[in-house]
């Protein structure tokens, strides 16, 4: 994204970003006009900036699934995770990747995380996920990682978070492109065929 292309009145923080060519990423909203809804970040979890990119303005575009693990890698305790859980991802047989802080570092090379950071990972699973399922995956991805798991679980309709969907409570928070929703289950319509 370009400074000209940022919204009016964009902080300081944004411009700079926006001048140095790091990449933004794709954020869930509803759509826009044939604009791609987009994020800045800053140095900080306060510095987010929210804004709308023309699809002619992208040179490049990585998924989650893309950025697996390289030689890239800090000695941070996310990327040990990363290392220890891959292949316990992988035999899930789901696409799946890295997201947030790690997600942005891998793609940019830019140093988004310290060593305090969470891992963030989403897994697309498109078929239903029974909740003793979640349960287990869940437990077995936390006792081989070293830092702190946010585990996304993208679903036809949104996002859950699979801590939430291995939880017990009757219904979950969906994040979808129009907004957060509290569901029982976040596959009907899977369900239903």
């Amino acid at each position: 994204m370009t400074p000209d292309a940022l919204p009016a009145g964009a902080p300081a923080w944004a411009v700079e970003i926006a001048q140095a060519g790091l990449p933004v990423v794709v954020r869930r909203a509803a759509p826009e006009t044939d604009l791609i809804p987009v994020g800045l970040r800053g140095t900080t979890r306060a510095e987010r900036l929210a804004a709308w990119l023309e699809p002619a303005a992208v040179r490049r575009q990585l998924s989650p699934e893309d950025l697996k693990i390289s030689s890239y890698c800090r000695d941070l305790p996310v990327f040990s995770s990363l290392v220890a859980i891959e292949p316990l991802l992988d035999d899930l047989g789901l696409p799946w990747g890295p997201t947030g802080a790690a997600g942005y570092e891998l793609a940019s090379g830019w140093p988004a995380l310290h060593a305090a950071s969470d891992l963030d990972l989403l897994i697309h699973c498109t078929a239903p996920l029974p909740r003793d399922q979640a349960r287990a995956l869940l437990t077995t991805l936390q006792a081989q990682a070293l830092c702190r798991l946010d585990i996304l679980l993208e679903t036809p309709l949104g996002g859950v978070a699979l801590a939430d969907w291995a939880g017990n409570a009757p219904r979950v928070l969906l994040k979808t492109a129009g907004g957060p929703q509290l569901v029982i289950d976040p596959w009907p319509e899977a369900r239903a065929a």
